[in-house]
């Protein structure tokens, strides 16, 4: 039985998503949900229109139905979603390879399914009788021409009529979802756009391009002499920047200038964003000094997202370039966010190195430490010890978080400091205090 995870179901398309466990999780889905009609859309790879057709045949099991919306990036399904009031189903494993693949249900409103409503599917699917899958269909990556076309329109609409006009810009649309709308929209707006990893096979998603594998487009960039590249990953709900200089501009920094951009201009609802516990510290120092609050959420975008809703902020994200904009979408979106970078070079004027250095960011370690069980971190006192004591050393100039993954005997350590040598030496203490707390190898 397929199981969902943060991000919905995620595993290998072979063997995780064969077809009859995806054909019985779209009848537990429509079972649980009791809509009567669905939207599919998917990714580039090669196994999409397998588990798409899959899971439309244990939807029509229970007795509903699917409009296939071919090749669309997750925050186009999300839009066309809420936009025709009808449940989603994404097919896509985000920056994964090709061989792997997943599955993300949104409701008629275009977000997540809540834990609630997996904890519901999960239930109506186990024990539930074999479904008859139909033919692998041929791999295509056409797409539903009136729904894509809704969605350029939005994300031009987004932009509040202005252009991108003389704006040089690279994208790399990592041979994934947004291959083609993503090119077509930003020339719409006026730029002029090279687009580089636009040419999918079902196998090169995500492989070495993209916002996992940024170095190609730093150095198109540089190459071409453009104002800015983007990056975005295989499902295009995440995107990474680049300045005129080839630097990459995360998604802490894109949260940055956005989001005192959108406050100077007196348009931030709400007194501050959302962001998670592994932004950076140079993201609090920035915003606190232009006078925006800090939300912090654990890692995962629907955290963001729910803390958003909560508190009524209209700016989220991640340091891996999921940026949310409650007044435009209702989940990460890549395009979106890079049009706004886009948006705010060419509006102001000032090179996106500038921009981007409104805010410093402080050097940050990440170990992951694989431990010889899963670790009750609370139940340490010699750890809990240890955090304090590297929280006290580096002050007010630094700061520590050490987290164990809720699927993996691993417990993930990060440090941030004013150097990287007193980064990597608190990092370093925290995963001897690791190993000694809970066994293993300490190595990731």
């Amino acid at each position: 039985m397929l199981r969902f995870g943060t991000d919905g179901v995620r595993g290998d398309a072979a063997t995780d998503l064969d077809s009859s466990s995806v054909a019985a999780l779209g009848r537990a889905v429509a079972q649980a949900l009791g809509a009567k009609r669905f939207l599919i859309g998917r990714d580039t790879r090669a196994s999409g229109p397998r588990i798409e057709a899959a899971f439309a045949a244990g939807l029509a099991a229970a007795g509903a139905g699917a409009r296939s919306l071919g090749v669309m990036p997750t925050p186009a399904i999300a839009f066309t979603a809420a936009r025709e009031g009808m449940p989603a189903v994404i097919v896509s494993a985000s920056h994964n390879p090709w061989s792997d693949n997943g599955l993300k249900i949104v409701g008629a409103d275009g977000r997540k399914c809540t834990d609630a409503q997996e904890d519901a599917i999960e239930a109506a699917s186990a024990g539930s009788a074999p479904v008859a899958v139909p033919p692998e269909p041929a791999l295509s990556f056409g797409a539903d021409a009136r729904a894509e076309a809704a969605y350029r329109s939005h994300l031009l609409g987004a932009l509040g009529g202005r252009s991108l006009d003389g704006l040089r810009v690279v994208l790399d649309c990592a041979n994934g979802a947004a291959f083609r709308v993503g090119p077509e929209v930003l020339r719409e707006a006026g730029a002029e756009v090279t687009a580089i990893n636009a040419d999918p096979d079902g196998r090169n998603i995500n492989d070495g391009c993209g916002s996992t594998h940024p170095d190609a487009l730093r150095s198109e960039v540089v190459a071409r002499g453009a104002d800015l590249g983007l990056a975005l990953d295989g499902d295009a709900d995440r995107v990474l920047a680049v300045d005129e200089r080839g630097e990459l501009v995360d998604g802490d920094q894109i949260i940055v200038m956005t989001a005192c951009d959108l406050h100077d201009r007196g348009e931030l609802p709400g007194p501050g964003v959302v962001v998670t516990v592994m932004s950076n510290l140079g993201l609090r120092r920035a915003l606190a000094s232009a006078g925006i609050e800090v939300a912090e959420t654990p890692v995962g975008d629907r955290h963001v997202v729910a803390a958003m809703h909560e508190l009524g902020y209209a700016v989220g994200g991640e340091q891996s370039g999921h940026v949310i904009y409650a007044a435009h979408a209702t989940t990460g979106d890549g395009l979106l966010t890079g049009a706004f970078v886009c948006d705010l070079v060419r509006r102001s004027g000032v090179p996106l190195s500038e921009l981007a250095a409104r805010m410093t960011r402080y050097p940050q370690v990440l170990v992951n430490v694989r431990v010889a069980q899963r670790a009750e971190l609370d139940a340490s006192a010699p750890l809990r010890d240890a955090i304090r004591a590297e929280t006290e050393r580096l002050g007010d100039e630094g700061r520590v978080l050490v987290r164990a993954s809720g699927t993996e005997p691993v417990v993930r350590v990060m440090a941030e400091a004013a150097t990287e040598d007193e980064a990597t030496q608190a990092a370093a203490r925290l995963r001897d205090a690791v190993v000694a707390a809970f066994g293993g190898s300490g190595q990731p």
